[in-house]
């Protein structure tokens, strides 16, 4: 009885590692399945604000609202630092704003000493259907909401 109660009891533990890592693995297809899924929903809404944002542009420039420098804010401390964007702020505050060829920006960046001496170079964001949402402000707009306030009350440093 003492051999086979050992081999059962072998057999019984391969079977729950067995399970174990299958049960791992399902979860791990799950959760990469889910943030493709993200993924792609998120370059769709990026795809439709762009669209939206360069319509915009359009209308900036019919209405005589050209381009100027837009400038970032550090993470931390205050001030503002040069980029080599043109564009268009979309909030007061000059937090978030989009460039010449519709890029959407998120104005902030390090602020060390050599980002205050030689400019930075924001990195473009995927531009969202609703701006704001998730914000710990809780101040959210539709994007076709705010490029209107934009267009009727631009933003200038």
């Amino acid at each position: 009885m003492g051999a086979d109660t050992e081999h059962s009891g072998t057999e019984d533990a391969d079977r729950s590692a067995d399970r174990v890592a299958a049960e791992s693995q399902h979860r791990a297809e799950v959760i990469a399945a889910q943030e493709q899924a993200l993924h792609r929903a998120r370059q769709a809404e990026h795809e439709k604000a762009t669209v939206k944002i360069r319509t915009a542009i359009e209308k900036f420039r019919a209405a005589g609202i050209e381009p100027i420098p837009l400038r970032a804010r550090p993470y931390t401390g205050s001030g503002t630092i040069r980029t080599a964007l043109r564009g268009w702020y979309l909030k007061t505050d000059q937090s978030l704003g989009i460039d010449e060829d519709g890029r959407f920006y998120v104005l902030r960046v390090d602020g060390g000493i050599l980002s205050r001496l030689r400019g930075a170079t924001p990195e473009p964001s995927l531009a969202p259907l609703v701006v704001g949402r998730g914000a710990r402000d809780g101040e959210t707009f539709d994007i076709d909401e705010l490029l209107q306030m934009r267009l009727e009350d631009p933003v200038r440093p």
